[in-house]
């Protein structure tokens, strides 16, 4: 049965006019699921990853920082919609801060590392089929973008899902585009080399890459960074963040006991049994960031050493037909993730960085904390954290997780640089502007109301002078000056 499959899913595949290295890729993961295979790295099998370099300690000469950054291309990860913030069309579109969208921030910190290092560093984004119209006509408005003939984006490949029962490619004639589905963001070798992009990087004499998500503003292309990588002579790298009690769902990295290799552990990888020390902050101390370095020159020697196929771990996501109807068949997707590359590579090895440069949006959650005066834009187009801790933030996902109800309720984003933590339960709305101080838990709208009236009974003397108001976690009750449309 599955070897009618596999070549169903080919010749569909051919026709559609794919790639013969998305083929053999596919083909490889096929026969990865047929057999069962888990992706499972067991705890009794690594080491963790306890003293990696730290940028903090590494001294670059100017020149030879310079000389990597003239040799250095800089790819972004941009296939996701962002569908779980409610979103149909690329997240990089979404604003982030005054007006400005993701695409619109890395775009500047790309122009501005250019002026300041005389670099030539490209810019291309790594679209999928779903991404890529609205990503062109989007950046059509930085008509200097490009760097010579180079293009600002590749396609990630495409692949059929699989029947979850059969693992027969699925037909669905009501919506022909969801038989299909990105191979994960572990497609980015494949794409390079089949899109004939890496050829033409080397061509054009670009020896390095740093390749991190779309939606993490804190990976800008560092000199430092790019010249300790180059002297290393190694042939991949990965950057790492210290971990904390907020990091226990990333993944991280390890080294594997019978060869000494680094590897990359998700939680898809991880058993039930070794959950708790998949867990363990201080037995895994550095979070993966997914900001990769990579040799290009042994990057295309490693896929042509291996027919184009690294080998990549499988990762099994089931999912249905339709995402959003799990009444509709059950599908497989074959993916892998492109930071278990580092297996792959004898001599991989990774670099503590601050965690300044890890500032993903996966949630609304993140996304207040950038636009919130917690980080201050730059004209470089960084985002600067200006408190020694980042608040935590949770909001209720029933009235915050998608972006049309976050917008509406956050129609003045409150001020959190004194924040410990804000937690909203219910349907509150942020209608003017307001400091939180502390550690603050808003259950509303009748706790919000009930402050109000509380707030109305204050004297005019005590108020504070300034039409803000302000939510004080020490003193556990409401000081606010009311507008006057609400009654005071």
């Amino acid at each position: 049965m599955s070897d009618a499959g596999l070549s169903k899913a080919i010749e569909k595949m051919r026709t559609a006019g794919c790639s013969d290295a998305a083929m053999s890729n596919f083909a490889h993961y096929y026969r990865l699921a047929e057999a069962g295979a888990s992706g499972l790295i067991l705890e009794d099998t690594i080491d963790p990853l306890t003293d990696p370099t730290k940028l903090a300690d590494v001294t670059i000469a100017p020149e030879d920082a310079a000389a990597a950054m003239r040799q250095l291309v800089v790819i972004r990860l941009n296939g996701g919609l962002g569908t779980s913030m409610g979103l149909d069309r690329a997240k990089n579109l979404l604003p982030v801060r005054e007006g400005l969208t993701f695409f619109d921030l890395i775009v500047r910190q790309i122009q501005h590392a250019r002026t300041e290092f005389g670099a030539r560093l490209p810019l291309i984004f790594m679209d999928s089929f779903r991404t890529d119209d609205d990503t062109v006509a989007f950046l059509s408005k930085y008509p200097d973008l490009a760097v010579g003939d180079l293009p600002i984006t590749f396609l990630q490949n495409a692949e059929l899902k699989l029947l979850a029962d059969t693992l027969e490619p699925v037909s669905w004639p009501e919506d022909p585009t969801l038989e299909w589905c990105p191979p994960g963001h572990g497609d980015l070798y494949t794409a390079l080399a089949g899109s004939g992009l890496l050829a033409k990087l080397l061509d054009h004499g670009f020896r390095y890459a740093l390749v991190a998500n779309g939606d993490n503003l804190g990976a800008v292309p560092d000199p430092n960074l790019a010249g300790w990588f180059a002297s290393t002579g190694a042939p991949y790298a990965a950057e790492v963040c210290t971990r904390t009690v907020n990091d226990r769902k990333g993944g991280h990295l390890a080294i594997r006991k019978s060869d000494q290799q680094l590897v990359l552990r998700d939680s898809a990888q991880t058993s039930k049994e070794d959950e708790a020390a998949f867990a363990d902050e201080t037995r895994h101390p550095y979070f993966h960031c997914n900001n990769l370095w990579m040799d290009l020159r042994q990057v295309a020697d490693t896929l042509a050493a291996r027919d184009g196929v690294l080998g990549l771990p499988l990762i099994r996501n089931a999912k249905t037909v339709d995402p959003a109807n799990s009444a509709t068949p059950k599908v497989l997707q074959l993916e892998s993730a492109m930071g278990a590359a580092i297996e792959v590579f004898p001599g991989a090895t990774a670099i503590a960085v601050p965690r300044s440069r890890f500032l993903p949006v996966k949630t609304t959650n993140e996304l207040l904390l950038l636009r919130s005066d917690v980080y201050d834009l730059g004209p470089d187009g960084r985002l600067v954290q200006q408190t020694s801790e980042q608040p935590e933030v949770d909001l209720d996902p029933r009235y915050f997780k998608l972006i049309d109800d976050f917008d509406e309720r956050m129609a003045a984003v409150p001020s959190l640089r004194e924040a410990e933590a804000l937690i909203v339960r219910g349907d509150v709305r942020f209608a003017d502007p307001v400091t939180i101080r502390g550690r603050v838990e808003i259950t509303g709208p009748a706790q919000l109301a009930a402050l109000a009236a509380a707030t109305r009974a204050e004297s005019a003397e005590s108020l504070p002078p300034s039409n803000r108001t302000i939510l004080n976690a020490d003193e556990r009750r409401l000081i606010a000056e009311v507008p006057p449309h609400h009654g005071s």
